[in-house]
């Protein structure tokens, strides 16, 4: 980060996360990736002090692969959810429908298996969109009320889903759903590999494909792994006491 002749290209190639970075600011990491920070920001009425700290911002995030997440309170977890990883989606769902949009224009004659990886995807990014609304209007809420009933041991009205199986039966039957869509379109680009022509926009554009799997893999751990079983035990509890 303190290398000041260090180029546009030399961050995107060393750390891909970098890309998202200089595209929230407009700038061309791809046909013009050889130009410095400063270079890139001149005339364009941008800061590279404000680029530089945003790309420390998201160059030293730490992994949460440590935490011991079976530890957590359900309301913790369900927060943690939300703003972690469904705001992650949220955030790289128009990257890279932007990138793969660019990649079909320019490539897609010679890869034609681009239409097919943007066709998935945005298939993905219509139903991971409506699934995470679906928990943060109807399962997450329900999941803070029985934490605050064990906590206050106060009455709490049966949902309108009879019981807390029925929407997690449906989450987990759509997270299966994406997760075969994307073992496509892992298979579709070769592991994520890109082709030996791709220019810096392919590369990156499978870097960040890859990444969202991975995190859509974590994602759907804390849920169908902890979240969910949690959950299902807190309402067999919740209804022995008669409730």
């Amino acid at each position: 980060m303190k290398n000041l002749n260090q180029t546009i290209g030399e961050y995107v190639a060393q750390d891909y996360r970098a890309a998202t970075v200089f595209g929230s600011f407009k700038i061309d990491f791809c046909c013009k990736g050889n130009r410095t920070i400063e270079e890139a920001c001149e005339g364009k009425n941008i800061n590279p002090a404000e680029v530089r700290e945003a790309l420390a911002a998201v160059l030293n995030e730490k992994s949460d692969g440590d935490i011991d997440f079976k530890s957590w309170p359900m309301d913790l977890l369900a927060d943690y959810i939300e703003k972690k990883h469904h705001r992650y989606v949220e955030a790289r769902i128009p990257i890279l429908l932007q990138y793969l949009n660019k990649l079909c224009k320019v490539h897609g004659d010679a890869h034609p298996e681009l239409f097919d990886i943007y066709r998935l995807f945005s298939a993905s990014a219509g139903d991971l969109t409506a699934h995470m609304k679906k928990e943060e209007l109807i399962l997450f809420p329900y999941v803070r009320k029985m934490v605050k009933y064990h906590q206050e041991v106060k009455s709490m009205d049966v949902p309108h889903f009879s019981t807390v199986k029925n929407p997690i039966q449906m989450m987990m039957s759509e997270h299966e759903a994406e997760g075969d869509r994307f073992e496509k379109i892992a298979q579709l680009t070769n592991g994520y590999t890109p082709p030996a022509d791709a220019c810096n926009t392919y590369k990156v554009t499978f870097a960040l494909l890859d990444e969202f799997e991975k995190d859509l893999h974590r994602h759907i751990h804390l849920e169908n792994n902890i979240l969910f079983p949690n959950a299902v035990k807190a309402e067999c509890t919740v209804e022995a006491i008669g409730v």
